[in-house]
Parts: structure tokens; C-alpha cells; sequence
């Protein structure tokens, strides 16, 4: 168990009980959440709003050494967008949900010194397995097929 995982699972199933994606995230620095968010691509008719972006958003502005120190928790392995915003800002760790749904540049962003966690969390599984078998069409929008 873990509770920042728990946070970002109580954030993908706000954004699904809202009509979004079942995508969620927290941005922890030493030990304390200072940032959540999820998938509101739907909710907003955003094009960027995935779970990760919502939750550096609501973190607000920090300096680089605040996120030299961050670790991102992402219910579902972060896309190409999600990750490169991990890289701009210097974001020191990933802690994944699950990735078998969907696997972004996890390889890549390791390359560049990002520590990688997967969590293989069959609660964070179950949520994207409802959510694609009820909105194929959604979640082939969401990932950009």
C-alpha cells in the first residue's frame, strides 16, 4: 500500500465519476503533496489537460531545485507530453500505477536520469479496463489513435 498512490487513484476516480478519463496524479515533495490532478481532456475540452499536466498545474510555479527534490505519481504510465514535462522540469521520480494499458517513453526518460517505479496496481488496471471496454472511442482520442 501505498498512500500516494492512493491519492492518485482517488484522483482518477473523481475524473471518472465526472465523465473523464479514470486518470489521476499527485506531485509529492518531501513526504507531502503539493500538487493533484486528473484527466479533464473531457470535462475542459482541453487537448492538454491529461492527469499529470492538471496535477503540475495545480502545484503552481516552483523553483527547479523544488522539483529536483518532486516525485510524480501517475495512475497510468505518463504519454510522450506528460513525460517531457517530467524532463523540462527536472523531475527527479516516477511512480507508475500501471503500464500494461498504455506505455509511454518510460526507457527514454530513464535514459535521462529519471528514477522509474512500476507499481503493476491491479486497482489502477481494473479502472482503465472498465473505462476502454465503456469508451473505446474516448480512450483512442485520448491516446492520439
Amino acid at each position: 500500500m501505498d498512500i500516494f498512490l492512493d491519492a492518485a487513484i482517488e484522483e482518477a476516480k473523481k475524473g471518472m465519476a465526472a465523465g473523464g478519463i479514470p486518470i489521476g496524479s499527485v506531485l509529492v515533495i518531501d513526504g507531502q503533496i503539493v500538487g493533484r490532478g486528473h484527466n479533464q481532456r473531457v470535462q475542459q475540452g482541453s487537448v492538454v489537460l491529461h492527469a499529470e499536466m492538471d496535477c503540475l498545474e495545480n502545484a503552481g510555479r516552483m523553483k527547479a531545485s523544488d522539483y529536483r527534490r518532486a516525485t510524480l505519481y501517475s495512475t497510468l504510465s505518463p504519454c510522450d507530453m506528460c513525460s517531457g514535462a517530467v524532463l523540462l522540469y527536472g523531475i527527479a521520480k516516477v511512480v507508475i500505477g500501471e503500464n500494461r494499458t498504455f506505455c509511454g517513453p518510460e526507457q527514454y526518460i530513464q535514459s535521462r536520469g529519471v528514477d522509474v517505479v512500476v507499481m503493476n496496481n491491479p486497482e489502477c488496471r481494473q479502472l482503465m479496463k472498465t473505462f476502454i471496454a465503456d469508451n473505446p472511442d474516448l480512450w483512442n482520442e485520448d491516446i492520439g489513435e
